[in-house]
């Protein structure tokens, strides 16, 4: 071997050597290898925990829904922190909040012609009431809002509007529901019924609101059946006029007094610097708000009673908002964030649940002004992170981290910069039960709610614990 070959060699070698042992050193610091040990702890106490599901049973059994003004809301805000500090959380507290107060009283709908018969219904949530007497009318049938303005007002005055509207996901079906009625006002009709916005039906009535601002002019309105919507669609298309009556007490009373609860577990060495998840505390006055949003606010708070169980302590503080009056308003989440002023930029990331707790499938994320399908640098490198969290939850089969994410609560804090996630359930129930009497307990099942537990617990847990911020602020 010449000398010449022997020093390229060596110098061959020391280049290994140094690959080597960067790539070594980059898989000892990955997250899911520095946190996998954490992170098997905090799954298996989660999987056996007890506490969570008897302070979920407790709320959905002895409390039950939890309307904004109601007393069942503020039994649950009372209970929860009182609750929160037999739990050791740190620094539990209420933030008040100011909160709408709409009651729905008595309410029906029955069909007087051609025939008589019940169609079981829901007032919609800020629906304005019937006159004493009720209100009797024909009943024309759109499936869309370009039909409604095709009929126009000659056909529409002293109607009532019925939206029969095909199931074409939440978003896009649920606006009938939010501006429906002032859309139909706006043509001269006198009321207002929905299809309920689901895709599956076993002749249930959804509720849900309608949006305050939609339009100067309003009439009563209610969710009908899908079953009974299909039905008077038929009756429609063989040339029958159904009337029907419209009966509801439905008011709104002046804003009323709640709060959200907040607890925390405080950072060993950021304790300024905060990541906040949670869910809502508020659901509509039917069922028992399970899925709907009481499951993800136990979930969200018994992750931190875990992480305080196991004697674990992040650098950040790491903090669970119950957040009040989602459902009507979303109060809490614009006190919450209006509370922070110039610290919002102290929030390092917010996480929400608040789409049931069906088997868990892991996390969308978001970063509000920043196009989740684009190579922004800042979100690609987040993602990245992520991704290497999401890796610790694979064996429960929630490790997927998909590109947006957010929620109703969380918005206020996003709109400001904070990076936002949404816990991902597989959803294939959550709108079958939506704003019904059917959300309650018997619908969760124990073990996805404990993943549900899990996955809250090691991602808060990491976010709030790795040396540098999931994503540093924009300069």
């Amino acid at each position: 071997m010449t000398t010449k070959t022997g020093r390229a060699l060596v110098a061959l070698g020391l280049i290994i050597l140094m690959a080597g042992a960067g790539l070594a050193q980059e898989k000892k610091t990955s997250l899911t290898e520095e946190y996998r040990d954490t992170a098997g702890k905090i799954i298996g106490a989660a999987l056996v925990d007890k506490g969570g599901w008897e302070k979920l049973t407790y709320m959905t059994t002895e409390i039950g829904h939890r309307l904004s003004g109601s007393p069942q809301l503020e039994h649950a805000v009372a209970w929860a922190a009182e609750a929160m500090k037999a739990d050791q959380l740190d620094n539990v507290r209420l933030q008040p909040v100011k909160v709408p107060h709409w009651v729905r009283g008595r309410e029906y709908v029955i069909v007087v012609a051609p025939l008589e018969r019940p169609l079981p219904m829901l007032g919609l949530g800020g629906s304005i009431a019937t006159p004493p007497e009720g209100i009797t009318a024909p009943v024309v049938v759109v499936s869309s809002f370009d039909e409604l303005e095709a009929l126009g007002q000659e056909k529409i005055t002293g109607k009532i509007v019925l939206y029969d509207v095909p199931w074409a996901g939440y978003g896009p079906t649920v606006r009938y529901r939010s501006i429906g009625a002032a859309r139909a006002a706006k043509l001269g009709a006198v009321g207002m019924l929905l299809r309920s916005v689901t895709g599956r039906s076993l002749y249930t009535p959804h509720t849900g609101a309608m949006d305050p601002k939609a339009g100067e002019a309003t009439v009563p309105a209610a969710a009908i059946t899908a079953e009974d919507a299909a039905w008077l669609h038929r009756m429609s298309e063989a040339g029958k006029e159904v009337r029907v009556k419209l009966y509801m007490e439905a008011k709104m009373l002046p804003d009323a007094d709640s709060a959200n609860v907040i607890g925390e577990i405080r950072g060993s060495e950021k304790p300024d610097e905060i990541v906040v998840m949670g869910g809502h505390f508020d659901s509509w006055d039917v069922g028992q708000g399970a899925h709907d949003d009481g499951a993800s606010c136990i979930a969200a708070w018994q992750a931190l009673t875990i992480l305080k169980q196991l004697g674990f302590q992040p650098r950040r503080t790491l903090r669970v908002v119950l957040w009040t009056n989602e459902e009507n308003g979303s109060r809490g989440g614009l006190a919450y964030r209006e509370a922070l002023g110039a610290d919002i930029a102290k929030h390092v990331a917010a996480i929400e649940m608040d789409g049931g707790a069906e088997k868990p499938a892991g996390f969308g994320f978001s970063i509000t002004g920043v196009d989740s399908n684009a190579n922004d640098p800042r979100y690609t490198a987040a993602m990245a992170t992520l991704q290497q969290i999401g890796k610790l939850l694979e064996g429960i089969e929630a490790g997927e981290i998909t590109r947006g994410g957010g929620g109703a609560d969380i918005s206020p804090l996003m709109r400001d910069g904070v990076p936002g996630l949404a816990l991902r359930t597989t959803g294939e129930h959550y709108f079958d039960w939506h704003h019904t009497n059917a959300d309650t307990l018997d619908k969760i099942e124990p073990v996805n709610f404990r993943k549900a537990m899990a996955m809250l617990a090691v991602m808060g847990y990491v976010l709030a614990d790795m040396p540098e911020r999931l994503v540093e602020p924009a300069k």
